[in-house]
């Protein structure tokens, strides 16, 4: 196996497991990077999809500051599982589990 394949590799056992355990965020951000999506091509794919959301309300879920809850966040979470390819419900679960909440968006 070469290097990039074993990173990737990698990164698909990384992500598999944060999906199944969280954190939230932490999850997030393993998609993001296995996905190799900057944060601006996912904001326009979600806005494309009826979803509009701010490059700093992606940043604060990635970085745990805050979390999707609102009804419009919500929906928005659903088209970011088909844009960064997780198993629908994979992210959303993880709301459900976590506590560690600092906020909401």
């Amino acid at each position: 196996m070469t290097g990039q394949q074993t990173s990737q590799t990698d990164r698909a056992r990384e992500l598999e497991s944060l999906l199944a355990t969280g954190p939230f965020a932490a999850a997030l951000r393993a998609a993001i990077r296995a996905r190799g999506l900057g944060l601006e091509r996912i904001q326009y794919r979600l806005r494309s999809r009826g979803a509009p959301v701010s490059l700093a309300t992606l940043s604060h879920w990635q970085s745990g500051r805050c979390r999707p809850e609102r009804a419009g966040s919500l929906a928005a979470l659903r088209c970011l599982e088909e844009v960064l390819e997780v198993p629908q419900g994979a992210l959303m679960r993880l709301l459900a589990t976590d506590n560690g909440a600092n906020g909401s968006t």
